[in-house]
């Protein structure tokens, strides 16, 4: 059975690697057998994460594109490249997103109240976290379908695809109701969306042996402040966030043969602060 976790001779392409969970994407399916094809708009950032990763495994099997998924003539150019390379996008994970965080204890940074939200930062954003891995699917996608070896659609969602941010996590003392902080109305709408880009996909494409499914991460410890992860915590039953790479073996199990008759599902991993 542990055979079905190998992801040898397969080649996961990543949106976004350079980012925190990009890369924890990428040591997953490394260390399962697989090679990574790194994408990101980020050069320096792609490739200070790619020499990161060669400390541990061959450079023969971590490929780096710069790469705009909000641009279809960049994701094109990715792809024909790959194509004269003969290296075949196996897996698609869909992991690039603009995601406002909480740093120390100044609560989200470089977002805005519903209010007040601007239309470009919508735009900007839906572009990138959700267009983006639509854009994606359908160059990448449409390549696996076609030459019968099928393949595999990972979107990485959110916990918030599945209930509301809780607002009062970031409210901060001293600040008046209509100036506090919040978790923008982007990241809802995306992530959600993205749960129903997985299901249409799974459908769309199944006869032509590509699956399509989301993980969906809880919060994950990276520099928040002492307040912001106290109230947290008490909201998640297991007591804690996650470590940033306890998501690797659910990337593992379904991007490999291991769920192989897992299609269009949504795969939630909170620390149980959705069964609350």
């Amino acid at each position: 059975m542990i055979s079905k976790f190998s992801l040898e001779g397969k080649n996961a392409l990543i949106t976004g690697a350079a980012g925190l969970l990009g890369e924890q994407h990428a040591l997953a399916v490394l260390s399962a057998g697989g090679a990574v094809v790194l994408t990101d708009v980020n050069e320096t950032s792609l490739s200070t994460i790619a020499l990161r990763l060669q400390q541990h495994y061959s450079a023969g099997r971590i490929f780096t594109h710069v790469m705009d998924v909000t641009n279809l003539a960049s994701i094109q150019a990715v792809a024909e490249a790959l194509q004269a390379s003969e290296v075949r996008v196996d897996i698609l994970i869909n992991n690039a997103a603009i995601d406002p965080k909480v740093e120390g204890d100044r609560g989200i940074v470089e977002s805005s109240r519903l209010e007040n939200f601007e239309l470009w930062q919508w735009n900007l954003q839906l572009a990138v976290g959700l267009t983006g891995a639509f854009l994606c699917s359908q160059v990448f996608g449409t390549m696996m379908s076609l030459d019968g070896a099928g393949g595999v659609i990972l979107n990485i969602a959110s916990d918030l695809s599945v209930f509301s941010p809780d607002q009062r996590l970031y409210k901060r003392k001293g600040v008046e109701p209509g100036k506090q902080p919040v978790k923008p109305v982007t990241y809802s709408v995306i992530k959600t969306g993205l749960v129903g880009l997985t299901r249409y996909l799974a459908t769309y494409w199944a006869d032509c042996g590509v699956r399509s499914n989301a993980l969906s991460p809880g919060g994950v410890y990276t520099n928040q402040g002492e307040e912001f992860v106290h109230k947290l915590v008490n909201l998640i039953p297991m007591g804690r966030m996650a470590e940033k790479d306890e998501y690797q073996s659910a990337i593992q199990f379904l991007c490999s043969d291991a769920s192989r008759y897992m299609n269009g599902q949504n795969i939630v991993m909170d620390g149980g602060r959705s069964a609350w």
